[in-house]
């Protein structure tokens, strides 16, 4: 696939063009995103995340159904597990020198390449589709004094301006359903270092159910994505020269965060879905670590 540039109005650098279509969608549908449950999160602590939480909620920082203040505990107890969540895909990256360059694919509004630089030192660099989502958390690296070690950028996930094998570690939050895996690993595994490590965090649909579900495509119909099986994931790392180290599923520990979620004024609609599928089995919240052989 190749890009091409967009021109810009003077004062602003030209964006690469989306590959497809598709990806033009999709830059348009992030572009255009400002769900309150990705903001009003993020305000809490000002680390904007796009993805879900994993982890048991903490009843005592809930507080009782006719606090006053529940909602507004609600949505920090909400924010605390997506955070988890981003804790437990950096605990899979492996030992990370400040030296070393990592990369967020699908980096969303940057939360997590934010916490990757705070734990390890390192210079992060982020990739989406969507200019609004790199302009917000490029202005986020800035207020936080990490600019020069923290970047986004607009381009293609399946075509990305890094030297091969220079990467120690990269990974798909929640990103990879938008995308071919065998182009997405094939990428990956020529930037990534020998020896380099990459983590995705996904949901995808169990093959054990048959098909996919109806909730796995109400999932699909709502983000305008389109959900893998778990064995397409393990078929296409193979096929690209990563090795799984680890495959844990979270299913177990995303649904609090659902349920929670479904309780509060930030409901999209999608909710019963999540849960639906995650209890009758058709559906899975997994993390996969490998390696790059």
């Amino acid at each position: 696939m190749s890009l091409t540039d967009i021109s810009a109005p003077a004062g602003r650098a030209a964006i690469p063009g989306p590959a497809t279509p598709y990806q033009g969608d999709i830059a348009r549908y992030w572009d255009t995103e400002a769900r309150p449950v990705n903001l009003r999160l993020g305000d809490v602590d000002g680390l904007y995340h796009h993805h879900y939480g994993i982890g048991e909620i903490d009843e005592a920082a809930v507080g009782d159904p006719e606090d006053s203040e529940r909602e507004k505990k609600v949505i920090a107890e909400l924010h605390r597990l997506e955070s988890a969540q981003t804790d437990v895909l950096l605990d899979n990256l492996g030992a990370i020198t400040a030296g070393q360059t990592l990369v967020d694919a699908g980096c969303g509004r940057g939360g997590s390449m934010v916490m990757a630089h705070q734990r390890f030192g390192a210079r992060v660099e982020g990739v989406t589709l969507s200019a609004k989502q790199a302009e917000f958390g490029n202005r986020r690296a800035r207020e936080l004094g990490i600019d020069a070690s923290v970047r986004a950028q607009v381009c293609n996930m399946l075509k990305m301006p890094f030297e091969t094998g220079s990467v120690a570690a990269s990974w798909n939050n929640e990103s990879s359903m938008y995308v071919d895996l065998d182009d997405l690993f094939a990428e990956h595994s020529r930037i990534l270092e020998v020896g380099g490590r990459y983590v995705t965090i996904t949901g995808c649909w169990n093959p054990k159910y048959g098909q996919p579900s109806k909730w796995v495509s109400q999932i699909n119909a709502h983000f305008e994505c389109n959900i893998h099986s778990r064995r397409e994931y393990l078929r296409a790392m193979a096929d690209n020269r990563l090795v799984p180290q680890a495959v844990i599923d979270l299913t177990p520990a995303t649904l609090p965060y659902w349920e929670l979620r479904a309780t509060s004024s930030l409901v999209t609609g999608i909710e019963e879905a999540f849960i639906s599928s995650y209890k009758d089995g058709s559906f899975q919240y997994v993390l996969i670590a490998a390696d790059r052989v």
